[in-house]
């Protein structure tokens, strides 16, 4: 009895299989932290500028802080791949990457530079980065809003949040040319995983599952604390006049 067919068919589906594979890298919570944190600081820096408004960018920073302090719990209760660790063993990877850089450019074979570890070191770098200024951001911001600085004098602290928001803007820049470089240079759009959490080729998903339930929860989350927030601020969050805003717990003098 013949086991097999005379003609090379067999080969042929698993080679059509592999060339379609994907494989998950990045789950839904990943994801949409990172949309709605780049729209929140994307917004809060476009509305930083005049007091009309005021109250939308007041609101956008809470929603980046509320992001943030979501981003280090699930680094730190998530999944394996979410986790902050896996962040600070890339960054830990540095030096002993910078010092066989610094080998390899004295002897002068720059094919020997592994260019994949430092353009992911380059990668670990920015996010945590991003994640580090977030803090002083919003709390300069929170303390510019409530006018934690006037007992000095000036408007120091309203400076020193300036300096965060442009820095974090620089960081952002820099982040981006990195993803467009790593583009060009790999030939493959290294911004697509983080859109729909997956990557071409055969093996294990890096994230097993992809918890769509709390992505979902997470812009809920998000969408009733602007509604809310929009029904709290006497002339909402994009007022139509061009007038300083009053806002719940903060006194203004009428004119």
């Amino acid at each position: 009895m013949q086991t097999s067919p005379p003609y090379p068919t067999a080969g042929v589906k698993p080679a059509v299989k592999a060339a379609g594979a994907q494989r998950r890298v990045v789950d839904a919570p990943t994801r949409m932290f990172h949309w709605l944190f780049a729209l929140s600081f994307l917004g809060a820096y476009l509305t930083a500028e005049g007091e009309r408004w005021r109250a939308l960018h007041v609101t956008l920073g809470y929603t980046l802080a509320g992001l943030l302090v979501f981003r280090v719990l699930y680094g730190l209760l998530g999944p394996r791949h979410a986790r902050m660790s896996l962040l600070l063993r890339k960054l830990g990877s540095g030096p002993t990457w910078l010092r066989s850089l610094a080998a390899v450019l004295k002897q002068g074979q720059l094919q020997g530079i592994n260019w994949r570890q430092g353009q992911n070191l380059a990668m670990a770098l920015a996010v945590v980065a991003l994640l580090v200024l977030a803090l002083p951001l919003t709390l300069s911001g929170y303390g510019t809003y409530n006018e934690w600085g006037d007992f000095l004098g000036g408007d120091w602290l309203g400076e020193v949040h300036e300096f965060f928001g442009n820095t974090f803007l620089a960081v952002v820049l820099g982040h981006i040319a990195l993803i467009v470089g790593l583009s060009l240079l790999r030939r493959r759009n290294q911004a697509l995983p983080m859109l729909t959490g997956r990557v071409e080729g055969a093996g294990p998903d890096l994230a097993k599952h992809n918890h769509g339930w709390l992505a979902a929860l997470t812009l809920v989350g998000m969408v009733g604390f602007i509604a809310w927030q929009w029904q709290a601020a006497p002339k909402g969050l994009i007022p139509t006049q061009d007038t300083a805003l009053a806002w719940p717990g903060r006194d203004h003098d009428d004119d």
